[in-house]
């Protein structure tokens, strides 16, 4: 049962792994058409990406209610590659799962700085976890560089009890 199953006031979210931006960035759409065969993408609240370039780690989002793809890199940095992929993949999507041409006219894409910042070299995936997170529980993010190390043994705890903390 997903969280949003358990707490039905919450967003209905679906997170790729680590794999799928660099996999459709790479090899196109073909590759990964069927990693949704099985998943309603477009009956999401949510879908979260995370996104890997090389040496650092951010978190991209596509939120169906508020026609928006937002990108969130806590070195404040842009990237509107990846929006205008997950753009291209939305369309993509529609036309082989539901058969018909994907309105993106007025989604807004992004890349949000008003966001928590890394202020180290070494924190971008717990800042882009924490994102991935934050954004799942409509929270407003409320972390910041020295919430990290708790951050982290949080994380370790939910990855190896396979349970989520719940948080109020």
């Amino acid at each position: 049962m997903t969280r949003s199953e358990q707490n039905p006031g919450l967003p209905r979210v679906h997170a790729f792994n680590t794999f799928f931006y660099s996999t459709l960035r790479d090899q196109g759409y073909a590759r990964v058409k069927r990693w949704t065969r099985r998943i309603k993408l477009f009956e999401k609240d949510l879908v979260i990406v995370p996104v890997h370039l090389g040496v650092h780690w951010c978190c991209a989002v596509v939120d169906f209610r508020a026609k928006a793809i937002v990108y969130y890199d806590a070195l404040l940095g842009d990237n509107r590659e990846c929006l205008k992929l997950l753009m291209a993949y939305l369309e993509e999507e529609s036309q082989d799962k539901l058969g018909q041409k994907f309105d993106g006219g007025g989604w807004a894409m992004r890349c949000d700085k008003q966001i928590p910042q890394q202020l180290n070299g070494y924190d971008c995936g717990v800042f882009a976890i924490t994102f991935a997170e934050y954004v799942s529980r409509d929270a407003p993010f409320s972390f910041s560089q020295a919430n990290c190390p708790s951050l982290r043994r949080r994380v370790t705890y939910e990855i190896a009890t396979g349970s989520l903390i719940s948080v109020n």
